[in-house]
């Protein structure tokens, strides 16, 4: 049977069918069903059923998905205690029984065999860390050249050359000094923030005591966030590449206390966001561990800001308060429409126009055509003209709205909709008219999500809040210096180094 197209199924109207015969209009019944199932069948497929890749699957149906695998594995739990209780009334050993590897922890299990280097690192240079007053009397100390170091230890960092880069090792060495008072002070590495996970067995905490350099740790979150490397990948990149072996966790542990440093840096770009003038808005599906949440991003001439949460208009709190008094650039989202000064996005609207000029109905496609036209027709005139188009759109404007009245008492269901979405929103849709400052799209906001976008795909999201929280602020602070024409990755290193310290870091360069 040959593929029906869209010129033969606008041809298959009520007209038609009444002037067939019944044995005919069988036969185009049986067709459309025929069709039919090739398109249900077609709209079922996801990675589970077909070859398609699971970032086509659709983000909503996976907490439907999520439920019947959790069903399903009572039912299996449910029967694997019976099957149990059996084999230990018939007087079998379950010692031997294999456990349940899903329940278990991430990362190294207990009692499993450790991996230690299987050299000393060879160092460079060697820094002393010495102490400087007593914290018992205050009085300046003195070392002597016979003093000891009481501990030390190797820290990895990355140098830029003029030929590239390189990874060179430093063996740090802390003294302690005794004072004339008696009492002996010891220099100690700083310490700073220190970051809780409920059920973790070691919380994160930003300080000097490590064996990965400030630089070094910039350089792997930005092989992660900006090269969406994987941390296995990482780490076979470091040991081909530089010759230098980090395992998985130290890796994974310098991505996220990247992020963690950078948590008072977004903190104060939020507060300088309320005082821009035009702040771009948009949103895309995220995972946090399977679950199903959203990755907002709020974006000026000079600041991104953004964050993974729920789609709750509660959210937008975190990014836009009370205090902003300036324009909104926004997609269709309810969340949105409580804020007077606001800009739709017409990029959106068109796309739902030049979906309706492939529609099946002709007077839709006409209809679809006329909404194109005037869409594009506006933003082409405050293009060309600025402040100087505001007479031509009025014309424009006003066979906008004839064409939305008119749409809006329309049978077709997509056409019914677009006509009053736009009439219902038609203040937010033509503001730029009045404001010429105001851009007519949101495609700031659009391109600064791209690259998490990619990455979603890549990784399927975050797997704990701490991670949520640390990549979209490394994402905020790199977004921001490009947006400043800074460099993003010696600003993070400074903030890093700081952060260990103990010391608040210093704001982005304006």
């Amino acid at each position: 049977m040959d593929q029906l197209t869209k010129d033969d199924l606008a041809q298959i109207d009520r007209t038609y069918l009444q002037s067939l015969e019944e044995e005919k209009v069988i036969d185009v019944a049986c067709r459309l069903r025929d069709f039919a199932v090739t398109l249900v069948e077609r709209l079922e497929q996801n990675s589970s059923n077909s070859s398609r890749p699971p970032s086509t699957d659709s983000p909503y149906d996976k907490e439907n998905d999520d439920k019947s695998e959790s069903k399903d594995d009572d039912d299996k739990s449910s029967s694997t205690e019976d099957e149990e209780n059996t084999a230990t009334k018939n007087g079998a050993s379950t010692e031997n029984s294999e456990s349940d590897d899903s329940n278990g922890s991430a990362g190294r299990q207990p009692g499993s065999q450790g991996f230690w280097r299987s050299e000393t690192p060879v160092p460079e240079n060697t820094i002393p860390h010495y102490p400087n007053v007593c914290v018992t009397c205050g009085k300046d100390l003195d070392v002597s050249e016979e003093s000891k170091p009481y501990m030390g230890f190797y820290v990895y960092e990355l140098e830029k050359t003029e030929s590239g880069i390189r990874i060179f090792c430093t063996l740090h060495h802390y003294y302690g000094v005794v004072c004339d008072c008696g009492h002996e002070t010891k220099s100690q590495p700083g310490e700073g923030y220190v970051s809780h996970v409920e059920g973790r067995k070691k919380d994160l905490k930003l300080t000097e005591y490590t064996m990965v350099g400030p630089m070094l740790a910039t350089f792997l979150a930005a092989l992660s966030v900006r090269g969406r490397m994987s941390r296995v990948k990482i780490k076979e990149f470091l040991s081909y590449w530089f010759s230098t072996e980090l395992s998985v966790g130290t890796i994974d542990k310098c991505i996220r206390e990247a992020g963690v440093a950078c948590y008072p840096v977004v903190e104060k770009l939020v507060e300088e966001l309320q005082e821009e003038k035009i702040v771009h808005l948009d949103e895309t599906p995220w995972y946090e561990k399977g679950c199903f949440k959203w990755l907002w991003v709020a974006i000026s001439a000079r600041i991104a800001v953004f964050h993974i949460g729920t789609r709750k208009k509660t959210e937008l709190l975190k990014l836009i308060t009370t205090a902003f008094m300036g324009w909104l650039v926004t997609d269709g989202y309810l969340g949105y429409r409580s804020h007077e000064k606001r800009q739709r996005c017409l990029a959106h609207l068109i796309r739902k126009a030049i979906a309706l000029t492939g529609a099946v109905d002709g007077k839709a496609q006409k209809m679809g055509e006329w909404f194109l036209r005037e869409l594009r027709g506006l933003i082409k005139a405050m293009a060309e003209d600025g402040e100087g188009g505001q007479g031509k759109c009025s014309l424009i404007l006003a066979r906008l709205k004839r064409a939305c009245n008119l749409g809006s008492e329309e049978d077709h269901s997509k056409l019914r909709a677009l006509a009053r979405e736009i009439l219902n929103d038609w203040d937010a849709v033509v503001a730029f008219v009045k404001n010429p400052e105001l851009p007519p799209t949101n495609n700031e906001a659009e391109r600064a999500l791209r690259h998490a976008v990619i990455s979603r795909r890549i990784s399927f999201g975050t797997r704990t809040a701490e991670g949520s929280m640390a990549y979209a602020a490394l994402l905020s602070v790199i977004e921001t210096c490009r947006l400043r024409n800074e460099d993003p990755w010696q600003y993070i290193a400074q903030t890093i180094a700081l952060g260990r310290k103990g010391v608040a870091p210093s704001p982005v360069p304006a």
